[in-house]
């Protein structure tokens, strides 16, 4: 349960500003159809998720413990600073055709997005620290959809009420907290 709760609450974190929710605002902007884009998140997260959490494990068996923890715990320290830096959508990234629909356009929009994405990388470090793989997807899949989903519905009303620079503060402090608390090898987080 420990790793469904932190991947969860890391990943809402770390979405919050990222090019991914940005998307979700702009999606639901053009096409102004919620449930086929919410539809198409579930499904690119979950699948990108699953090859980065597979990645994961797979770093935890290939190195010793001892390196492992190195490993994550200087990606975790690593993605803290990433945190700090905000992101932009590309103008390339928005996804801008309309021929395949609306679901198919944001599966393929938001797989695209989320390749090399601090939340993937937390994904697959989240994956390495914990042994559970069905529980860090689901928990980094639900994190993306905290954050996306009320992106959909909201849009660019959220982003006014909410201080990015503070969110990402937050969230740069639970990833480096994680990251010490793996390079001094501490077991339970809770």
């Amino acid at each position: 349960m420990e790793a469904f709760l932190v991947s969860t609450g890391v990943v809402a974190l770390g979405e919050m500003g990222d090019k991914t929710q940005l998307l979700a605002m702009l999606l639901a902007v053009k096409f102004k159809r919620p449930l086929p884009i919410v539809l198409g998140i579930l499904v690119a997260t979950l699948v990108n998720h699953a090859a980065a959490g597979a990645l994961g494990g797979w770093v935890a068996s290939a190195l010793g413990p001892n390196l492992l923890r190195w490993v994550i715990g200087l990606s975790f320290i690593a993605m803290a600073g990433w945190m700090l830096i905000p992101d932009k959508l590309d103008d390339d990234d928005s996804g801008s055709t309309t021929r395949h629909g609306v679901f198919l356009t944001s599966v393929v929009a938001f797989f695209l997005a989320e390749m090399g994405d601090k939340t993937q990388l937390a994904t697959v470090a989240l994956a390495a620290r914990y042994t559970d793989l069905i529980w860090v997807v689901a928990g980094t899949t639900l994190g993306m959809l905290i954050a996306d989903v009320p992106a959909v519905f909201v849009g660019d009303k959220l982003a006014k009420r909410v201080s990015m620079k503070l969110v990402h503060s937050i969230a740069a402090a639970i990833f480096a907290g994680l990251g010490v608390l793996t390079l001094f090898n501490v077991g339970k987080l809770f």
